[in-house]
């Protein structure tokens, strides 16, 4: 059916109310219509909406085209799938769709048993190295924010992704929205309802099963050894997250190639979200109807005569931040934020790029360097902080003149915070990066940069330190059948883009063996 798009700006208070907004489209407009598109315009004195409307000549269409597969794979071809993150769960669902049976195992536990284990990091400073912020249904995305922004477009549709979510029980708005949100309130039933879809079809989800070894005969792998037993299948997607560092230690022991690649580090930064928001809106009171805003920061840093970028990363607005360890002994934070983002603190991810000449301390590790770097400074932070899971802290103003903060500011990180010289914790030259880029950011937003912020350490888990690997057909070049994927294999950077490559290696197995 033929549409058109009529664009119109407003003011928030009709942008973001919904009767509000009806009522002055249907002023507008006489045809059927929906709204395709809204963003915020917060570049000018007030901060207007962008509306992007499609009408239509006669009924508006459904909304989404996908629909949940109704088929049964309980006889069919077994895809063994290591991991029940996004990536393993949307290579379920396409399993499906293709007529092969998906077995996924997951190390951890479901969605409504991890929250006991969350709560025992949180309260009681107790690290289950199995079920964590990390581990377990939905990966790290499910108890970490949601979000649902990606730039990754040449890697898959991204409109089916967000449409397999809303069919799962997800909010429309993030089909309309420019940077599409669910919340870590609501992620839990959704991650919930797909694994329904899966078992419904006749798929297989097993939980508390942790791989310990790849079954492989002449090169090409046909299962697994797990703690509960063997699992074979056709094909193996190796979706396991890129905090799953004891498969990295298998490969490498079992001599399966893998590679050492660019990461980065840092700390989280947390002010008040109504600074944030006078900061970004340019006004006292951000008002009932804008939501809560949001920032990306990025420069170019120089230390020793060595050019590295350091950035935001997963700016939480409205947010917490949350113990992401998955071992006793380390200290690793991470931002989430709920649906409504109400939090009166906002938190964000500042990094240092990582590059191969940086670990040169660890180059006896190999392709692990990265990791051993990682783990190196994740367990400093526990030791200066306490050894526990209490944060090494210090405030941003006090950072930035290594001075150790007398006293810390409030927080949304529950396990609580140490006053520390983070200097001592990440090292000279992540430090003095960071403390260059801090005074930038300090004058592109006015007001960023006092003592009134702090920052939080270690933020150390934003990508994985090694990539697994694969050739054009998504194989890995060496042992055929085994398909490394997602963000823990290199080839992702969140909830969207490890769907996108979890839906990307089942085509690709498809296509390649059309196996039945």
């Amino acid at each position: 059916m033929k549409s058109k798009t009529k664009r119109f700006r407003i003011a928030p208070a009709i942008g973001y109310d919904d009767e509000q907004l009806t009522s002055f489209l249907q002023e507008k407009i006489s045809s059927p219509y929906r709204i395709k598109r809204r963003s915020i315009d917060a570049r000018g004195k007030t901060p207007l909406i962008d509306i992007e409307v499609e009408l239509f000549d006669k009924d508006i269409p459904s909304l989404i085209s996908y629909e949940i597969p109704s088929n049964s794979v309980s006889k069919a071809s077994p895809v063994i799938i290591v991991g029940a993150g996004p990536a393993g769960l949307f290579a379920g669902l396409r399993c499906i769709e293709l007529g092969l049976k998906p077995v996924i195992l997951e190390r951890g536990k479901d969605v409504r048993s991890r929250r006991r284990d969350l709560a025992a990091i949180n309260k009681s400073h107790i690290v289950n190295p199995e079920s964590n912020y990390c581990f377990g249904e939905g990966g790290a995305g499910t108890y970490s924010d949601g979000k649902l922004y990606t730039r990754s477009k040449k890697r898959g549709d991204i409109r089916r992704i967000l449409e397999i979510l809303v069919a799962h029980g997800a909010t429309e708005k993030i089909l309309i929205d420019a940077h599409p949100h669910i919340g870590t309130n609501k992620l839990p039933n959704i991650i919930t309802a797909m694994r329904e879809s899966i078992l419904q079809a006749g798929g297989e989800v097993h939980f508390d099963t942790k791989i310990t070894d790849l079954l492989i005969h002449q090169s090409e792998v046909i299962g697994v050894k797990s703690s509960r037993g063997e699992y074979k299948g056709k094909a193996v997607i190796l979706a396991t997250g890129h905090s799953a560092r004891d498969i990295f230690y298998m490969l490498q022991k079992q001599k399966i190639r893998i590679e050492q690649k660019p990461f980065a580090l840092g700390v989280r930064v947390e002010h008040q979200q109504s600074l944030i928001d006078q900061i970004q809106y340019r006004q006292k009171d951000r008002g009932y109807h804008l939501p809560p805003s949001s920032y990306s920061l990025v420069s170019q840093t120089y230390y020793e005569d060595k050019k590295r970028g350091v950035f935001s990363f997963c700016m939480c607005p409205g947010g917490f931040i949350v113990p992401a360890a998955t071992q006793s002994g380390e200290v690793v934070v991470n931002g989430m934020s709920p649906s409504r983002r109400d939090s009166k603190y906002a938190n964000s991810g500042i990094v240092v790029a990582i590059e191969r000449e940086d670990l040169s301390k660890f180059a006896d590790h190999g392709a692990l360097a990265g990791v051993a770097f990682q783990a190196s400074i994740e367990q400093k932070a526990c030791q200066v902080a306490g050894n526990t899971q209490k944060a090494p802290a210090q405030k941003l103003g006090d950072f930035i003149n290594n001075r150790v903060s007398g006293s810390l500011l409030d927080t949304s990180y529950q396990p609580g915070l140490t006053s520390v010289n983070m200097q001592d914790v990440l090292g000279e030259s992540i430090s003095k990066r960071l403390q260059d880029s801090f005074r930038f950011f300090g004058k592109k937003m006015r007001g960023f940069l006092s003592n009134n912020a702090q920052i939080v350490g270690v933020e150390s888990r934003t990508s994985s330190p090694i990539s697994i690997p694969r050739t054009e057909s998504l194989e890995h070049p060496v042992i055929s059948k085994l398909y490394p994927c997602g963000e823990g294999a290199g080839y992702a950077g969140g909830i969207v883009s490890a769907a996108m490559d979890g839906e990307r290696c089942i085509n690709a197995l498809y296509d390649k063996y059309g196996i039945k």
